[in-house]
């Protein structure tokens, strides 16, 4: 369309209609009143009619006109699609700011003691980590992708599974050294009892009593001990010797590496029915910045 009238015309009358005052638009656009004036007024020339109201002394009085009114909701929308457009096309680039969310958990016991190979990797990308214990809302947000725990099934989101997981009781060396009488799960009753509070009642995760059922132990009280509901301070208090803490095995491999826990019992199983899933939006699933850090995250788990 050949005519005179560009963007930045739009974008003054819009923020003047929207502030009612050429100076308060002036401000926000970072130009003169003067200049936001004229630029009305060149666009209500090309237009032919006229976008504020003005009393008999032609002074403009900011109340726009009824014809203005009926564009406006659509001169704003077009203005959001816009953003998003130019939102669309940096998430094309894999340099940028990369929007993660994860557990203060996660975070804490495995992506952060990870994360600088990612970075040394994808120097570009700019990693900004969102820890959260609540799922989160990935649009409103703007978050690009994310891991959660659980059965796979989030509404409007892709899952990968990343690392199944087992539960298992764990407790400091310290501690076994100087009870020396952990030799059977049996002994578990005379132990102080770590419950990780992390899941609430999340079906299909095992908790004390499904790990004793399974090791056919009975008589041990699951109602006592310290309840704790994040998975990285049950960890923590099991590594201070305050107990015996059931593990979950992706949040406790680094300590047991290191030496700052003992698995109890490794002959017994209880594999948990979640399991972790790298999650994102589905028409994001092309983004270069996503892609790379899917990729790396699946290399982790596997290595």
């Amino acid at each position: 369309m050949e005519s005179p009238v560009h963007l930045n015309a739009l974008r003054a009358f819009e923020a003047s209609a929207r502030h009612q005052s050429f100076s308060a638009a002036a401000a926000e656009l970072h130009v003169t009143p003067a200049a936001v004036g004229q630029i009305v007024r060149t666009l209500e020339e090309w237009l032919g009619v006229p976008l504020f109201l003005r009393s008999a002394s032609g002074r403009v009085r900011l109340v726009a006109t009824e014809a203005a009114e009926r564009a406006l909701p659509d001169i704003r929308a077009g203005f959001d699609r816009l953003a998003l457009g130019l939102e669309r096309l940096k998430e094309g680039s894999a340099s940028g700011v990369l929007t993660v969310t994860v557990s203060p958990a996660f975070a804490a016991k495995w992506l952060l003691p990870r994360i600088d190979r990612f970075q040394a990797a994808w120097p570009d990308t700019d990693v900004r980590l969102e820890t959260s214990l609540k799922a989160v809302d990935f649009v409103a947000q703007r978050v690009d992708v994310g891991v959660r725990y659980g059965m796979g099934s989030w509404p409007g989101l892709a899952a990968d599974r990343l690392m199944d997981e087992e539960v298992y009781p764990v407790c400091s060396p310290r501690l076994l050294r100087r009870r020396g009488r952990l030799r059977k799960p049996h002994d578990l009753a005379r132990e102080t009892l770590i419950h990780d509070l992390s899941m609430g009642s999340h079906t299909g995760f095992p908790d004390w009593e499904t790990w004793l059922q399974k090791a056919g132990v009975a008589g041990v009280s699951t109602k006592r001990g310290m309840q704790i509901n994040n998975s990285a301070a049950v960890l923590q208090a099991a590594i201070d010797g305050h107990g015996v803490a059931l593990a979950r095995s992706v949040m406790a491999h680094d300590d047991l590496a290191a030496g700052r826990l003992v698995r109890l019992f490794p002959d017994i199983d209880c594999a948990s029915a979640l399991a972790y899933y790298v999650v994102y939006r589905p028409e994001c699933a092309h983004l270069p910045r996503l892609v790379a850090f899917r990729d790396w995250l699946v290399g982790e788990a596997n290595a």
